[in-house]
């Protein structure tokens, strides 16, 4: 037996492939986290809102998105005001010239992935200090516009999406938002730059791993192809998961004990027929003594047996022997074929020979498409041969000028020793094991053989091998 070389379970293998490759997409993830800078916050000041309410058109902020102006909107009042929100409608109603009643803020402010909240400290006209720390509020104290207060007063801004809606004299609301776009924003183009960067750097290793999972695999599908084709083909030698060899070692020994029977089952029955030979001949010299009309009749019975016999013999004989696969082309084997058989003065021609490359046992070959050729010559009085590829597979085709065969037959015909009627039986020399022999050959190289009546009459042989 082959020695095997067991490794990890195939369970192991995989667990291991994931753990790693979800590791390295979350190291990559946070070194972009840490080593990218945040993205600059959208803000929005009082000033530029005041603008787009008294002009009624959109006004482009210098630190955030377009802001688009609705009539008959509608914005939802969010808890109590603060000190902060208050003073922040309160900013906008003087801007506008409306009672602070009038006025409703609806702020979205929620978690933003990869922003940093920073204090906007704009400069001051007056000396008391700069404004440090991060609004407690979503909107702070900047610079002031040309709508907006005085030079020397903060302005207030608000950060992030907002809704702010202005009630009007016949009840419907005139809202101020944030343009939505299909942009993305910049923590999605970050979520979007970490997510290709895992790929590209985690795809080589995932192949490697995939690779060395798939790799025993592979082999040992090939090896079940091999054995298909030559039985004889040598026993897996593979390394991989413990799976992978346990599934091996019975592949292999199933190709053993499937070696020995075919062995056995072959060599059984060409000892039978050997070991008949010698009661025949000794029936050779018992029927001397019978009447001549008994005795013509008992010779062409134990000849036919004879032929029978040394036909057996020689399938046995053909079938054990080890062969040699070496690469051939199929049209040179079969115009060789035709050649000898034109020579003798039948009907043999090749209508088509395209280059078609097997790997194959010459010997083997020659013998299956000299028995095709010459069951076409016997039975149907004509042989026209042709090679060609097709799908993968190189096929042989031998048809012939003969009655055919009946559907039913048309299996039949290849099993050993059987013979139809009325064309093909005794008198016209046959046994029996012809196409026997070439299904047996056809399927020995990883292909089979089939036969169709052709419309216009006649049969033909189709053999299939792999190119």
């Amino acid at each position: 037996m082959t020695p095997f070389r067991r490794g990890a379970p195939l369970f192991v293998q995989a667990l291991g492939l994931v753990i790693v490759t979800l590791v390295a997409a979350q190291l990559i993830s946070i070194a972009v986290i840490f080593n990218l800078p945040p993205p600059p916050p959208e803000f929005y000041r009082a000033s530029e809102i005041a603008r787009a309410i008294k002009s009624g058109q959109p006004v482009q902020p210098r630190d955030g998105r377009l802001l688009v102006v609705k009539r008959h909107g509608s914005v939802r009042a969010i808890g109590p005001d603060s000190p902060r929100r208050t003073d922040f409608k309160s900013e906008i109603s003087r801007a506008i010239d409306v009672p602070i009643g009038r006025v409703e803020l609806q702020i979205d402010n929620g978690p933003r992935f990869f922003v940093r909240r920073t204090p906007v400290t704009p400069p001051k006209a007056r000396d008391d200090g700069p404004r440090t720390g991060p609004p407690r509020e979503p909107f702070a104290r900047g610079p002031g516009g040309p709508d907006g207060p005085p030079r020397g007063k903060d302005e207030p801004l608000i950060f992030g999406d907002f809704k702010l809606g202005v009630r009007q004299s016949d009840g419907h609301w005139l809202v101020v938002e944030p343009k939505p776009t299909f942009r993305f924003d910049s923590w999605q183009q970050r979520v979007l730059l970490i997510l290709l960067l895992s790929v590209a750097a985690v795809t080589p290793l995932a192949w490697l791993f995939a690779r060395r999972l798939a790799q025993p695999i592979t082999a040992f599908a090939d090896a079940a192809e091999r054995l298909g084709k030559d039985p004889r083909t040598p026993p897996l030698n593979i390394s991989g998961s413990g799976e992978v060899v346990a599934a091996a070692t019975a592949f292999n020994n199933m190709q053993e004990r499937l070696r020995r029977y075919v062995e056995d089952r072959t060599a059984m029955v060409g000892a039978i027929a050997h070991d008949l030979r010698t009661p025949l001949t000794r029936l050779k010299f018992r029927i001397e003594a019978t009447p001549d009309d008994v005795r013509a009749k008992l010779a062409a019975d134990i000849d036919q047996m004879e032929a029978m016999i040394s036909a057996t013999l020689g399938f046995v004989r053909d079938t054990s022997r080890p062969a040699e696969r070496t690469r051939l082309e199929l049209s040179s084997l079969l115009e060789s074929v035709m050649d000898e058989a034109a020579e003798t003065g039948r009907d043999a021609t090749v209508e088509q020979a395209e280059k078609v490359i097997i790997e194959g046992d010459p010997i083997g070959l020659k013998r299956m498409v000299s028995n095709l050729v010459e069951n076409a010559l016997k039975y149907g009085g004509a042989a026209r041969g042709r090679v060609y590829a097709e799908d993968g597979m190189a096929i042989v085709e031998i048809d012939d000028n003969g009655p055919g065969v009946s559907t039913g037959e048309l299996e039949r015909v290849f099993e050993p020793f059987y013979r139809g009627e009325p064309s093909r039986n005794r008198e016209t020399g046959g046994i029996g094991l012809g196409l026997a022999v070439v299904r047996s050959l056809a399927r020995a190289h990883g292909g089979d053989v089939t036969l169709h009546n052709l419309p216009s009459g006649g049969l033909r042989a189709c053999v299939r091998l792999p190119a």
